[in-house]
């Protein structure tokens, strides 16, 4: 048993943070102020290895596992939620549905280019009266008279929407509950697919969030993602790798803020002396690390449980996100609070991180969910 993370862990954590210091801390407030992601980012994301950690080798993947995106979602996040969401849910939200479900066919024409940047995916299940309850969802797919499918309905709150090249949709193919969803691979331009305009958000500026309609949207017969009536099954194995992907990125929402909240104490002056001559800040620092190390180890496990097909990985990762999500918002506001007056202006970082890390206890499962998720078989 061992607390620490192996060299091999270790050395990718050090070259993904180098990564982001070097390529990603730059782009950071033009993206935030265009509310774009920075294009060019894609190819250099794909050329460093960062977007296939969990695509096999044969399509130009690591063959990884769930870990190393979690290291990776924690730096990306330290920089930017927008940013590290940007690539996150192209690269391990939506690109595992085809790698774990896709047929042959599929996982060509798709895989190496979003392992290279060269593509972009997104994942819809949402719906404008349907979050949480995914077994609700209403989008319809219906057989074409050609042997294909016919969608029809409205997605709310897509990440990547506007980006895509490739959007997997939840539909309802047979009887209503969670036996009747599919999913289904609709490209750009598909006639039929549009896009409402960017939703003005709280936090993640530079994360590219639309509505999606899709009227009576045709598509061929091996466009079905996977076997037809398992989607439901299959979005509930994708939101595993998901809700790790973002406890990771509280975990680096609360690390960046904890570095920046020590560094201003340091050097701001109260009362003729560092605010860290006084002992309410000191063990505001204090209780801040020991959450934010309580949600990075139960994150990594989560993670480590996950690789190995652990039968409390579900469990594990409920708490992961749980935790994660709730420490970050603390942490991120407890972090705003030693800044005072310097924190709540708009471009002070850790007031941007204070926006981004709101989202994290309501995405990929809400607390409520995790609870849920925690507390069953109680009642």
């Amino acid at each position: 048993m061992s607390w620490d993370l192996d060299q091999a862990h270790q050395d990718f954590q050090a070259s993904t943070r180098a990564f982001t210091d070097r390529q990603v801390r730059p782009l950071v407030e033009p993206a935030e102020a265009a509310g774009t992601f920075p294009a060019e980012l894609w190819k250099q994301l794909g050329a460093a290895g960062l977007l296939g950690l969990t695509v096999p080798e044969a399509y130009g993947g690591a063959d990884g596992g769930a870990l190393p995106v979690a290291l990776l979602a924690e730096e990306l996040a330290r920089a930017s939620g927008g940013i590290a969401v940007t690539a996150l849910a192209s690269a391990y939200m939506a690109a595992p549905h085809i790698v774990a479900h896709g047929t042959e066919q599929q996982r060509q024409r798709w895989l190496a280019a979003l392992v290279a940047g060269e593509a972009v995916a997104a994942i819809a299940v949402t719906e404008p009266d349907t979050g949480s309850d995914v077994a609700r969802v209403r989008t319809t797919a219906r057989r074409g008279d050609d042997g294909g499918w016919l969608l029809a309905g409205s997605k709310m709150f897509i990440t990547n929407a506007g980006l895509a090249d490739v959007i997997i949709v939840a539909a309802r193919t047979g009887e209503p509950g969670r036996a009747g969803l599919s999913l289904f691979l609709v490209e750009r331009d598909t006639p039929g697919l549009s896009l409402g305009n960017p939703l003005p958000k709280m936090g993640w500026h530079s994360s590219d969030t639309r509505e999606v309609h899709l009227d009576n949207v045709a598509v061929a017969p091996d466009a079905l993602v996977g076997a037809q009536g398992r989607g439901f099954y299959q979005i509930m194995e994708g939101f595993q790798l998901e809700r790790v992907a973002l406890a990771a990125m509280g975990i680096g929402h609360a690390a960046e803020c904890l570095d920046l909240a020590r560094e201003y104490t340091r050097q701001r002056q109260a009362f003729g002396e560092p605010l860290t001559r006084l002992q309410t800040v000191r063990h505001r620092l204090a209780a801040m690390e020991v959450e934010l190390e309580a949600a990075r180890l139960l994150t990594y496990q989560a993670a480590a449980r996950l690789d190995a097909g652990h039968p409390e990985a579900a469990r594990s990762v409920a708490r992961a996100k749980y935790l994660a999500a709730t420490a970050a918002n603390r942490i991120v506001d407890d972090a705003v609070q030693l800044f005072g007056g310097a924190g709540f202006v708009e471009e002070s970082a850790v007031a941007r991180h204070y926006r981004d890390a709101r989202i994290l206890r309501i995405g990929g499962g809400t607390d409520e969910i995790q609870l849920e998720i925690l507390t069953r078989g109680l009642a």
